[in-house]
């Protein structure tokens, strides 16, 4: 993608009898969408049709192909399959994670091959799309396994917020199984890497919450603070990252800490999203950080419930998509800062003020 082009996103389908399929044909309907991106739904034209037809009011125009030759002016539906399929809406079956995963593979194998620029995926329910290609919890740790990196960071962004996950879809009862110094330095690096390159942080400061209640409480109720934590926190510094905790986790949203940091590293799921949907001004997007390419979400699930009924609400999908062509122009920026020396001295100078300044709170607050 060069600086003057408009990006080329895609969408996975997500389960075929959840809201993802009417999340984008909604957000795709506006066509003011193609001044800033090129979008590639994939997936089949009858799909799409299908969903339509529970949408009157909604116009889409798109085309169907079969090659990565995308129309600019126009929607593209990439086919994924020719078959027709059995949709129900609201039903959790087979059927629905089948073809959601054969979408989201064949997205995958298109982001990996730079066929599109970035990808924004619709929800999966994770028991039905288990299957012999597929046995991941979720997108997280599929698009690890996919890219083949060490490791990765779900980071859940909002105009306020943003708040990294330590571990996923894992039971309460393996949570502190997760709670290691090497599992926290490679999160902080990837989280600390991501807010600089992907956010366009200069320095980001990032906040640690601790595992246990009131952060173990000097070990009268947990040791892993003290033991596993603050150690890790100690080595980051020393790593240049400005990183600061443990906090106990209930204070520290409640006092409106998060405020004075760029991103907060939570020790578990509900830990970190319970606050993050709380307080999140505007809708939320999930973001995947440390993979070579550029993948958001929209931050609730399938919503069987509402399925098929023209009820559900496309602001967290909209944010997805622009979460990602912001995310892509940030990249560009950030690299193209370092390959021009002048402008990468400009951008100094006018940030030197701002950085000396957070020089000085580098203490605790």
């Amino acid at each position: 993608m060069s600086e003057i082009q408009k990006p080329v996103i895609g969408f996975s389908c997500g389960d075929l009898n959840g809201i993802g399929i009417e999340l984008i044909i909604k957000v795709l309907a506006d066509a003011r969408i193609l001044d800033i991106c090129t979008p590639v739904v994939f997936g089949s034209n009858k799909v799409i049709n299908f969903y339509k037809k529970s949408l009157p009011e909604i116009n889409v125009n798109y085309q169907a192909v079969k090659d990565f030759r995308f129309n600019p002016k126009m929607v593209n539906v990439f086919t994924c399959w020719e078959e027709d399929v059995n949709i129900t809406p609201g039903t959790l079956n087979e059927t629905g994670g089948k073809y959601a995963v054969k979408s989201l593979m064949a997205a995958v194998q298109a982001l990996k091959d730079k066929n599109i620029d970035g990808l924004v995926t619709a929800p999966i329910h994770k028991k039905n799309v288990q299957n012999t290609e597929f046995t991941y919890t979720g997108h997280t740790p599929y698009l690890k396994a996919a890219f083949g990196v060490k490791d990765v960071v779900m980071i859940l962004t909002a105009e306020n917020l943003k708040v990294a996950l330590l571990s996923e879809h894992v039971p309460v009862s393996d949570i502190a199984k997760s709670v290691t110094r090497e599992n926290i330095l490679t999160k902080l690096d990837i989280l600390n890497q991501s807010l600089k390159k992907d956010f366009g942080i200069n320095k980001p400061r990032i906040a640690v919450l601790g595992l246990n209640p009131h952060a173990g409480d000097e070990g009268l109720v947990g040791t892993e603070e003290d033991t596993i934590i603050k150690p890790s926190i100690k080595e980051a510094k020393q790593k240049d990252i400005m990183v600061f905790g443990p906090y106990s986790a209930d204070a520290f949203f409640a006092r409106g800490q998060h405020e004075k940091f760029d991103a907060v590293l939570a020790m578990y799921h509900d830990q970190g999203l319970i606050p993050f949907k709380s307080l999140a001004i505007g809708e939320g997007v999930n973001y995947t950080a440390g993979i070579p390419a550029v993948r958001t979400s929209p931050d609730h699930g399938t919503a069987f419930d509402i399925a098929g009924k023209n009820k559900a609400n496309e602001s967290s999908m909209r944010e997805a998509l622009y979460t990602a062509i912001d995310i892509l122009r940030t990249k560009f920026d950030y690299t193209d800062s370092r390959k021009n020396p002048l402008r990468k001295m400009s951008h100094v100078v006018l940030r030197g003020a701002e950085d000396e300044k957070i020089e000085q709170q580098q203490e605790q607050p």
